[in-house]
Formats: C-alpha cells, sequence, structure tokens
C-alpha cells in the first residue's frame, strides 16, 4: 500500500491524500491551496493522478482547504461516489456553490480587462456546473458507522471537534491476507470549548496521519480568551468599530456563542453585532439544523428553548446596501465578515474603509496563512493593498488565537497518545515545519513515536 501526498505536506492548505492497494485507489480530501498567486496556479495545476480511476473520495470536512477542488474532479471525468458525513455534505453545498461563484466572478473581472488588453481570455477554476456534478455523487456517512467504499476498504468517521460535522477517519485495509489500519485525524478541535463536542480518538492504528498545525504550541485558555475579547469590544463601544475578519464555518459560529455568553453575564451591553457574510448567515442556520451535534453544555442551555446561535442585538446583514451602510457606523457597531484570512468576501470593503482610521480595532480570531493580507496585518504591516488600493493600516490589530477550532500542541499529543499502545507509524502533515518539527519531537519524547514530515510529492509506503 502507499500514500501518496498532494497537498497538506509541509503547509496548512491543499489537504489531499492519495492511497493505493492492490485493489483500490482513493483520495482523502482535496482541498484547495490558499494564500497569494502561487496558491492560485497551484490550484489549476491537477495532480498526477487519474481521477476516473478513483473508486471513491473520502472527505474529513467542509472548509475550503479540504473540500475546495472537488469540483475539478468532475471535469476529469470522475464518476465515483463521495463520502462525508452528513452535516458535512450539507456545508460542503454551501461552500462549494459560494466558491464557484466567486471563481466565475473573479475570471469575469479579469476577462473584462483582458479584452481591454487585447489579450487572451481565462476560465473560472470551476463553475456551477462542476459543483453540482459533484454534489450529487456525495453520500452520507454517520459517524461509528462501518462503510464499505472500495474493494477491501472499510471506513469509520469519528467526531473531530472541528466544526459541525468534522471528522476523523478510521480506514481499515484488508488486502493479502493481512489487515491494516490507518488512522486520518483530519482537522482536530480543541477541548472543553461552546457548542462543539471534544475530539473522539482512535485507539488503535497501524498508520496515523496527524495534522499539525499548532504542534509548536498551544492556545490561551478559553477563559482567558474570552476575556482579552471582552475587553477589546469594551474599548470600541460608545465611539467606534471593531472589525473582525471571521472564517463563516465554525469561526462565527462561535463568536455569536462568545458574545451571547458575555451578554449572560452582563459583561458586555447594549451589544450591536452584524454578521455581514450571506455564507455565515447560511451557515448559521444548516448548524441550527444539526443541533443534535452540539455538546451538552449547550443543550443545558438551551432548555428546550426553539432560539438557536441568537441575542438581542444580532443581526444578519441580507443584501448589500445594509453592508454597504456599515461603513459610517462608528457607535461600538461589530462587524462579523468572511473571510478569515481576508482573501476576499465581504470584509475586504470594511478593511479599506476602517484600516486607515484610528477609532477602529480589527479583531483576529483564527490562523493566517502565508501570502494572506490578514499575515501582513498580524505581522505588523503598516500599509497594505486592499482590492489594488494602496491603505495605511492605522486602527488598532489584535490576535486572540484562543478561538481556533484547532487542537493546540498539548491535544494534538492527547489524540496521537490513544494509540500509542498499538505502537503506529506516525505521518505528520497539514503544519508548516516548525510546527511539525516541534510535534515531532514531542512525541518522540512523550511515546518513543518516530515521526515522518513528507513534502508535497512524497511517496511512503506502508
Amino acid at each position: 500500500m502507499k500514500i501518496r501526498f498532494f497537498g497538506a505536506a509541509g503547509e496548512v492548505t491543499g489537504s489531499c491524500y492519495l492511497i493505493e492497494t492492490e485493489r483500490a485507489r482513493l483520495l482523502v480530501d482535496f482541498g484547495m491551496h490558499q494564500g497569494g498567486a502561487k496558491s492560485e496556479r497551484r490550484n489549476r495545476r491537477f495532480p498526477p493522478f487519474k481521477a476516473k480511476e478513483l473508486d471513491c473520495v473520502v472527505v474529513t470536512h467542509a472548509h475550503l482547504d479540504h473540500t475546495g477542488r472537488l469540483p475539478l474532479l468532475s471535469q476529469h471525468e470522475y464518476k465515483a461516489p463521495i463520502f462525508a458525513t452528513p452535516a458535512t455534505i450539507d456545508l460542503t453545498d454551501i461552500l462549494l456553490r459560494d466558491s464557484a461563484r466567486i471563481q466565475m466572478e473573479d475570471a469575469e473581472r479579469e476577462n473584462r480587462r483582458r479584452r481591454r488588453q487585447g489579450r487572451g481570455l481565462v476560465r473560472p477554476l470551476y463553475d456551477e456546473r462542476d459543483v453540482e456534478r459533484v454534489l450529487a455523487q456525495m453520500q452520507g456517512v454517520r459517524y461509528g458507522e462501518a462503510k464499505e467504499v472500495a474493494p477491501g476498504v472499510t471506513i469509520r468517521f469519528f467526531d473531530a471537534g472541528h466544526i459541525l460535522g468534522s471528522a476523523s477517519v478510521e480506514m481499515t485495509v484488508r488486502e493479502g491476507g493481512k489487515t491494516t489500519v490507518l488512522a486520518f485525524s483530519g482537522d482536530l478541535g480543541p477541548k472543553g470549548v461552546p457548542l462543539m463536542r471534544d475530539p473522539v480518538p482512535i485507539e488503535q492504528a497501524d498508520v496515523m496521519i496527524l495534522e499539525s498545525t499548532y504542534g509548536d504550541r498551544d492556545h490561551r485558555s478559553v477563559e482567558e480568551t474570552e476575556r482579552e475579547f471582552v475587553e477589546v469590544i469594551r474599548g470600541a463601544q460608545g465611539d467606534g468599530k471593531v472589525i473582525i475578519p471571521s472564517f463563516a464555518v465554525g469561526r462565527t459560529q462561535r463568536l455569536i456563542y462568545a458574545f451571547d455568553e458575555a451578554r449572560r453575564k452582563g459583561l458586555l451591553n447594549n451589544l450591536k453585532v452584524f454578521v455581514d457574510s450571506p455564507m455565515a448567515t447560511e451557515v448559521t442556520e444548516t448548524y441550527c439544523n444539526h443541533r443534535e451535534l452540539f455538546d451538552e453544555e449547550y443543550w443545558a442551555l438551551l432548555a428546550g428553548e426553539k432560539s438557536c446561535l441568537y441575542f438581542p442585538g444580532l443581526k444578519f446583514t441580507r443584501d448589500v446596501r445594509e453592508s454597504i451602510a456599515l461603513n459610517d457606523r462608528d457607535d461600538g457597531v461589530v462587524v462579523i465578515a468572511s473571510a478569515g484570512m481576508c482573501t476576499g468576501g465581504r470584509v475586504l470593503h470594511h478593511l479599506r474603509h476602517g484600516l486607515w482610521k484610528e477609532n477602529v480595532d480589527v479583531v483576529f480570531v483564527g490562523y493566517q496563512a502565508e501570502g494572506t493580507l490578514g499575515r501582513r496585518l498580524v505581522n505588523g504591516e503598516k500599509r497594505v493593498r486592499v482590492m489594488g488600493e494602496p491603505v495605511v493600516v492605522k486602527a488598532k490589530i489584535h490576535t486572540i488565537n484562543g478561538f481556533s477550532a484547532h487542537a493546540g500542541q498539548s491535544g494534538l499529543v492527547e489524540w496521537a497518545g490513544a494509540m500509542a499502545k498499538s505502537r503506529p507509524r506516525v505521518i505528520l502533515t497539514h503544519g508548516e515545519e516548525r510546527p511539525r518539527e516541534v510535534l515531532a519531537q514531542k512525541l518522540r519524547d512523550a511515546y518513543g513515536m518516530e515521526c515522518a514530515r513528507p513534502e508535497w510529492g512524497d511517496v511512503i509506503e506502508v
């Protein structure tokens, strides 16, 4: 058996692993590379395998760095099933349709410029028809259900605690009279955070493919994070504005919960919070449709009420006019807008209108990939380009890492430790080089695990 790495190898985005057995070929995730023009070129370069020869695709969760290239499969004659949890399918529907719309709009904008210059035209990475074909191929598998997905290959999904429907994958391969178990962590969430259940460990495996996004550090505690968050919001209430670039899936819903919790405790009053993202609005509705996946703390809080992820003072903007009107607000309003790394979406308009103002606070609540506008702002650059326009940065920039939907180093080590007795071969992916290197040393010290750290295109034989 061979595992080939065509993404999230020495980097955080672009998850894509090809598993080849004697009788089957299957893909785990097919995500977008994110972070600048180089990533766009990589997304257009299809990996060196034939999609029509795949038996299936297994998807760990809906984030675009794990699903964003799925529509390319339809362009390469892929006809087989795509397996994911039911909640992941619902979220993938939202994200891929939005991604296709952005691809088409970006291509049309570029082509208007090229026509004026007499240059050749470009095509979108994919369009809505590609998305429709892929969505029709998706099949739901519930947590804990054993499902044969290819000849000699059975999978089970376990709750990864990352976002709604996120899963770790136990993959059992039977060939040549031998059984081999592969454990794909997917993206693991932290323990003890609101809404999401804690990650469920896989207790036995021969090979562990473990994410390492934050393999070199732990996050602040939930209590410290929420305390800092409240202080920032309080400081801006009355005569300023807070802009929060946020991922539409997972992070926005976590922030809504945090605002509501602070309001219930009397820490924040007279809240004026706008979720300015059509996608985040739709995703929040999907979260509420899958309340059965929430943790016990949330159910105790809900106590039979029908309301879900809502509080007085929260408003979801529905059209562009409402979004534009927020540009002139400086009365303590909070604007949560996508995208979380400032790579597109309505947050760019808010940043263009707000970065140059001293009474604006920009609060980053998640990972910022290399090459993104978010990363440049976090790194302290004082002049950036937003939507092609140079903008001076006078706003106060805050980074609150404790809201991350990724487990920190301790959580990764603990999850891996559940398999320590089976002495698995460990492969670290989905992390930049330093986090992988530090996590490898931690796992070596804790459990005697030796860790491979593959790069793009590497092959590991099992």
